[in-house]
């Protein structure tokens, strides 16, 4: 069952004072199924970003439709999307966009608290994904006072408290090390194998290859997909590795 399908999404951009206007996705078509672990990647500039911003209902497309578990995004009220957002998605982004002035508890429990859930009710969800994220010991800590990585398992762990429906991801592994971004991986895989679907938009072959499908954008399309089957993960690093090359290079793609 698919819980995204993007139907024929177009997004043209035009300039407040004049010029030319910019084509950011010109038709763009893909399902995501439910419980699928899925990677985005093109160059720069590909739609990449504008795609994303669409699918999490920040921004609106010029054509086309995105469905969330058969609604419709441009049927939910302006009123209702900031509720439609927070119940359905969960969100992990590059920059962590953790707040400074809060501990990582009760940055993990902000999606909880604009719900109005009571403080027993966020404890109990959040317990167990502190502990299976690692993180159990620093909650009472601020952003400030831990590694990048463990900044990331908060996101995560933001990400995951109000199960959301769909995680979308936002080069998660952007600003870690080596060893994080390991870290995060496994830690990704581990979520999607209890059948969380997530969504994630990657320069990373590394990351990407760890995902079951990825989807190559080219030029505000779909240009490309490779599924992973039975491939390992250096297997489908090598596949994802070759299929960037050609399109680099303006090659067909077998």
């Amino acid at each position: 069952m698919a819980i995204l399908e993007v139907r024929n999404l177009k997004k043209i951009y035009k300039p407040r004072f004049g010029g030319n206007q910019v084509q950011a996705l010109s038709n763009v078509s893909f399902s995501v199924e439910k419980g699928e672990y899925v990677a985005i990647m093109g160059e720069s500039g590909s739609g990449k970003t504008t795609l994303l911003n669409i699918l999490a209902a920040l921004d609106k497309p010029t054509g086309g439709e995105v469905f969330l578990e058969g609604i419709p995004l441009s049927s939910i009220k302006d009123q209702k999307i900031c509720e439609f957002r927070r119940e359905k998605l969960g969100f992990v982004f590059q920059d962590f966009n953790l707040l400074d002035t809060f501990t990582i508890q009760d940055n993990i429990f902000l999606p909880l608290v604009l719900e109005g859930k009571h403080y027993k009710e966020m404890k109990k969800k959040l317990d167990p994904i502190a502990e299976e994220l690692g993180i159990a010991e620093l909650l009472n800590k601020y952003p400030y006072e831990v590694s990048g990585g463990q900044k990331q398992r908060a996101a995560v762990a933001r990400a995951l408290i109000a199960e959301p429906r769909l995680i979308l991801a936002d080069e998660p592994t952007g600003a870690l090390d080596s060893k994080s971004t390991d870290e995060l991986l496994g830690l990704f895989a581990k979520i999607n194998q209890r059948g969380q679907t997530i969504l994630m938009v990657t320069h990373s072959v590394k990351a990407a290859s760890r995902a079951g499908r990825v989807l190559f954008i080219k030029d505000g399309e779909v240009f490309h997909q490779l599924y992973k089957g039975k491939m390992t993960d250096e297997q489908f690093y090598q596949k994802i590795s070759d299929t960037l090359t050609i399109l680099a290079t303006g090659g067909e793609v077998q």
